[in-house]
Protein backbone atom coordinates (compact mmCIF):
# COMPACT_ATOMS: atom_id res chain seq x y z
CA UNK A 1 0.00 0.00 0.00
CA UNK A 2 2.94 2.49 0.77
CA UNK A 3 6.00 3.18 -0.39
CA UNK A 4 8.36 4.71 2.14
CA UNK A 5 10.45 7.47 1.33
CA UNK A 6 13.54 7.60 3.65
CA UNK A 7 13.47 11.18 4.14
CA UNK A 8 11.34 13.44 6.30
CA UNK A 9 8.49 15.32 4.12
CA UNK A 10 9.63 18.39 5.10
CA UNK A 11 13.12 19.52 6.69
CA UNK A 12 13.33 19.48 10.31
CA UNK A 13 15.98 21.73 11.62
CA UNK A 14 16.90 22.68 15.16
CA UNK A 15 18.59 26.03 16.19
CA UNK A 16 19.77 24.66 20.17
CA UNK A 17 18.62 21.83 22.83
CA UNK A 18 15.22 22.94 23.94
CA UNK A 19 13.79 20.50 25.92
CA UNK A 20 11.04 22.62 27.24
CA UNK A 21 10.12 23.14 23.24
CA UNK A 22 9.94 19.24 22.98
CA UNK A 23 7.51 18.97 25.81
CA UNK A 24 5.11 20.91 23.95
CA UNK A 25 5.86 19.33 20.88
CA UNK A 26 4.67 15.43 22.47
CA UNK A 27 1.27 17.31 22.28
CA UNK A 28 0.87 16.72 18.55
CA UNK A 29 2.89 13.50 18.72
CA UNK A 30 0.53 11.65 21.45
CA UNK A 31 -2.44 14.02 22.30
CA UNK A 32 -6.31 13.69 21.33
CA UNK A 33 -5.38 16.14 18.61
CA UNK A 34 -2.22 15.01 17.65
CA UNK A 35 -0.81 13.80 14.63
CA UNK A 36 -1.29 9.75 16.07
CA UNK A 37 -4.65 10.56 16.43
CA UNK A 38 -5.78 11.61 13.43
CA UNK A 39 -3.99 8.59 11.13
CA UNK A 40 -5.61 6.51 13.10
CA UNK A 41 -8.86 8.00 13.02
CA UNK A 42 -9.08 8.43 9.20
CA UNK A 43 -7.36 5.25 8.27
CA UNK A 44 -10.39 3.29 10.47
CA UNK A 45 -13.13 5.91 9.15
CA UNK A 46 -11.91 5.21 5.24
CA UNK A 47 -13.99 1.54 5.79
CA UNK A 48 -17.60 3.18 6.41
CA UNK A 49 -17.32 5.83 3.76
CA UNK A 50 -18.35 6.15 0.55
CA UNK A 51 -16.00 4.86 -2.34
CA UNK A 52 -16.13 8.94 -3.54
CA UNK A 53 -13.88 9.70 -1.05
CA UNK A 54 -12.23 6.64 0.80
CA UNK A 55 -8.98 7.65 -1.03
CA UNK A 56 -9.22 10.80 0.82
CA UNK A 57 -9.17 9.64 3.82
CA UNK A 58 -6.03 7.24 2.78
CA UNK A 59 -4.25 9.97 1.62
CA UNK A 60 -4.68 12.56 4.19
CA UNK A 61 -4.30 9.16 6.90
CA UNK A 62 -0.56 8.88 4.92
CA UNK A 63 0.29 12.42 5.57
CA UNK A 64 -0.20 12.57 9.34
CA UNK A 65 2.21 9.15 9.69
CA UNK A 66 4.48 11.44 7.87
CA UNK A 67 3.94 14.65 10.26
CA UNK A 68 4.14 11.85 13.29
CA UNK A 69 7.60 11.27 11.79
CA UNK A 70 8.73 14.79 11.68
CA UNK A 71 7.35 15.77 15.11
CA UNK A 72 9.59 12.70 16.40
CA UNK A 73 12.60 14.11 14.77
CA UNK A 74 11.72 17.58 16.24
CA UNK A 75 11.43 16.28 19.65
CA UNK A 76 14.51 14.40 19.24
CA UNK A 77 16.82 16.66 18.21
CA UNK A 78 15.76 19.58 20.74
CA UNK A 79 16.52 17.02 23.19
CA UNK A 80 19.42 15.07 21.81
CA UNK A 81 21.95 17.11 23.85
CA UNK A 82 19.73 17.70 26.93
CA UNK A 83 21.07 17.60 30.51
CA UNK A 84 19.41 15.65 33.69
CA UNK A 85 19.15 19.48 35.08
CA UNK A 86 16.92 20.75 31.54
CA UNK A 87 15.24 17.80 31.58
CA UNK A 88 14.09 18.42 35.19
CA UNK A 89 13.78 22.12 34.16
CA UNK A 90 11.65 21.31 31.07
CA UNK A 91 9.16 19.11 33.69
CA UNK A 92 10.37 16.15 31.57
CA UNK A 93 11.72 14.29 34.39
CA UNK A 94 8.40 11.93 34.86
CA UNK A 95 8.89 11.12 30.74
CA UNK A 96 12.76 10.41 31.30
CA UNK A 97 12.23 8.04 34.47
CA UNK A 98 9.78 5.97 32.53
CA UNK A 99 11.17 6.00 28.91
CA UNK A 100 14.44 7.42 28.63
CA UNK A 101 14.98 9.51 25.72
CA UNK A 102 12.76 8.06 23.71
CA UNK A 103 9.11 8.80 22.63
CA UNK A 104 6.04 7.93 24.46
CA UNK A 105 2.69 8.47 22.94
CA UNK A 106 1.18 11.01 25.52
CA UNK A 107 0.63 14.23 25.27
CA UNK A 108 2.82 17.38 26.63
CA UNK A 109 0.91 17.08 30.44
CA UNK A 110 2.67 13.06 29.90
CA UNK A 111 -1.25 11.99 29.76
CA UNK A 112 -0.73 8.40 28.10
CA UNK A 113 -2.60 7.81 24.20
CA UNK A 114 -5.67 6.75 24.60
CA UNK A 115 -8.16 4.99 21.89
CA UNK A 116 -11.16 7.35 22.78
CA UNK A 117 -9.47 10.06 20.67
CA UNK A 118 -9.82 8.31 17.69
CA UNK A 119 -13.61 9.77 16.70
CA UNK A 120 -15.42 7.41 14.21
CA UNK A 121 -19.59 7.39 13.70
CA UNK A 122 -19.92 5.23 11.04
CA UNK A 123 -21.67 8.15 9.57
CA UNK A 124 -19.82 9.39 6.79
CA UNK A 125 -21.04 13.25 7.67
CA UNK A 126 -20.42 13.09 10.94
CA UNK A 127 -17.39 11.86 10.88
CA UNK A 128 -16.23 14.18 8.23
CA UNK A 129 -17.07 16.72 10.06
CA UNK A 130 -15.27 15.36 13.34
CA UNK A 131 -12.15 14.94 10.93
CA UNK A 132 -12.43 19.01 9.51
CA UNK A 133 -12.71 19.68 13.67
CA UNK A 134 -9.84 17.44 14.38
CA UNK A 135 -7.54 19.52 11.81
CA UNK A 136 -8.34 22.76 12.78
CA UNK A 137 -7.51 21.58 16.38
CA UNK A 138 -4.09 20.42 15.26
CA UNK A 139 -3.54 23.91 13.22
CA UNK A 140 -4.38 25.92 16.85
CA UNK A 141 -2.29 23.59 18.71
CA UNK A 142 0.58 24.21 16.07
CA UNK A 143 -0.01 27.87 16.53
CA UNK A 144 0.13 28.24 20.28
CA UNK A 145 3.40 25.83 20.03
CA UNK A 146 4.91 28.61 17.31
CA UNK A 147 3.58 31.40 19.67
CA UNK A 148 6.06 30.06 22.41
CA UNK A 149 8.99 29.06 20.41
CA UNK A 150 11.89 31.30 20.38
CA UNK A 151 13.46 28.64 17.66
CA UNK A 152 13.34 30.20 13.71
CA UNK A 153 14.19 26.88 12.31
CA UNK A 154 11.76 24.66 14.34
CA UNK A 155 9.11 27.82 13.52
CA UNK A 156 9.22 26.72 10.01
CA UNK A 157 8.58 23.46 10.39
CA UNK A 158 5.66 24.20 12.38
CA UNK A 159 4.35 26.87 9.83
CA UNK A 160 4.09 24.03 7.59
CA UNK A 161 2.32 21.50 9.66
CA UNK A 162 0.10 24.18 10.26
CA UNK A 163 -0.17 24.95 6.89
CA UNK A 164 -1.10 21.11 6.26
CA UNK A 165 -3.52 20.99 8.60
CA UNK A 166 -5.40 23.95 6.68
CA UNK A 167 -5.39 22.20 3.40
CA UNK A 168 -6.87 18.82 4.67
CA UNK A 169 -9.75 20.72 6.70
CA UNK A 170 -10.36 22.04 3.56
CA UNK A 171 -10.43 18.84 1.54
CA UNK A 172 -12.84 17.23 4.47
CA UNK A 173 -14.92 20.27 3.36
CA UNK A 174 -14.74 19.10 0.04
CA UNK A 175 -16.01 15.75 0.67
CA UNK A 176 -19.00 16.74 2.64
CA UNK A 177 -20.14 18.58 -0.09
CA UNK A 178 -19.48 15.48 -2.58
CA UNK A 179 -21.11 13.40 0.02
CA UNK A 180 -24.71 15.67 0.70
CA UNK A 181 -24.82 16.03 -3.03
CA UNK A 182 -24.99 12.91 -2.89
CA UNK A 183 -27.03 11.83 -0.18
CA UNK A 184 -29.63 14.52 -1.66
CA UNK A 185 -29.58 13.35 -4.75
CA UNK A 186 -29.47 9.07 -4.36
CA UNK A 187 -30.89 9.11 -1.04
CA UNK A 188 -27.51 6.93 0.42
CA UNK A 189 -27.86 7.43 3.41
Amino acid sequence: MWVYEKKLMYPVKVSECNPRLAKYLIEQYGGADGELAAALRYMNQRYSIPDKVIGLLTDIATEEFAHLEMIAAMVYKLTKDATPEQIRAAGLEDHYVNHGISLFYSNAAGVPFQASYIASKGDPIADLYEDIAAEEKARATYQYIIDLSDDPDINDSLKFLREREIVHAQRFREAVEILKEDRSAQKIF
